[in-house]
């Protein structure tokens, strides 16, 4: 099983280089993968292949870019080009989106966002995997009148899903490689996600998806004092109804209910429950909250789970 980490500088000189410090270290430390959130600032595939080039050997991956607002033929672009500079490292995940960031950013309105996710999976596949399409859908098109390989990606882009619910994990069984849940406890994994996706694949005659869980958590001696800071970042997740929805199926009330919190013995055997939920790989983030001492030490914890 992978382990990796979600990082997230905040240096207020300069995000790249800080990122690059970062995962310089998880890789000392032993981590095999540095995942990149997208937002409405750094572009998380630029970041994740200045970071492939300047890191030898350490996966990278976007987690994830919203499908509303963008368009196959750039993001296939975008990933190409990573995986070219990565020299297949990189692997890009895709996710639904929320409604508020959707309509108040992009002032698109959040329709039918499974029926887009298919649409841009289908477009999407095609390009990464032939550098041409010739797609005509109800919500977006997508042809090449001129190629769009980029050479040194011919081998193409693991897709992946930041799925959750129902009709999400069909889709992504059915046309992504792998899904990328986050807030989604051991509970939730091993009763609805996994069997869902893995179902979905099976019909399709794909193989077994890959479940990359993202995980908020840390390791600390200061348990209730990071439940708090937790508590109080991932509020913002309670209001949508996803993750809602996979928070109460994990057992939680509260988003920092799934947070993973303790010392090295207590985390440890977290990341082995969510192991035998059917996770292929664990992506810790957040690991940043309380300071670098509980980060590095957090890291050094998985670095060694990593081998």
């Amino acid at each position: 099983m992978t382990v990796g980490v979600a990082l997230n500088a905040t240096d207020p000189d300069n995000q790249i280089d800080a990122t690059v410090r970062l995962a310089t270290e998880a890789a000392d430390a032993g981590l095999r993968s540095a995942w990149f959130g997208q937002t409405f600032g750094a572009d998380s595939p630029q970041l994740a292949a200045i970071v492939g080039r300047e890191v030898p050997g350490l996966q990278v991956g976007t987690s994830a870019i919203p499908v509303f607002g963008r368009h196959p033929l750039v993001v296939s672009g975008q990933a190409l080009t990573a995986q070219a500079a990565t020299h297949g490292r990189y692997h890009l995940g895709l996710a639904l989106g929320t409604k508020l960031l959707t309509e108040s950013g992009f002032g698109l309105p959040f329709e039918r966002p499974v029926a887009r996710l298919r649409e841009f999976l289908t477009a999407l596949r095609q390009l990464t995997g032939t550098g041409t399409a010739d797609f005509h859908g109800e919500l977006l098109t997508a042809t090449t009148p001129i190629p769009a390989r980029v050479p040194g990606a011919d081998a193409g882009v693991p897709l992946l899903v930041a799925a959750m619910g129902p009709q999400a994990l069909r889709v992504s069984g059915e046309l992504a490689d792998g899904i990328l849940p986050y807030l989604a406890g051991p509970r939730a994994l091993a009763e609805h996600i996994v069997p869902a996706v893995t179902a979905a694949a099976e019909a399709a005659g794909r193989p077994a998806p890959r479940i990359v869980a993202l995980v908020p958590g840390l390791v600390t001696d200061d348990a209730d004092a990071v439940r708090r800071t937790f508590t109080e970042q991932l509020a913002f997740y309670e209001q949508i109804p996803s993750y809602a929805r996979v928070i109460e199926l994990s057992g939680g009330k509260r988003a920092a209910d799934v947070a993973v919190i303790g010392d090295e013995r207590t985390v440890a055997a977290e990341v082995r429950r969510y192991r035998d939920a059917g996770a292929t790989e664990v992506i810790f983030s957040a690991t940043e909250i309380a300071g670098d001492a509980d980060r590095r030490r957090t890291w050094a914890l998985l670095g060694q789970l990593a081998g």
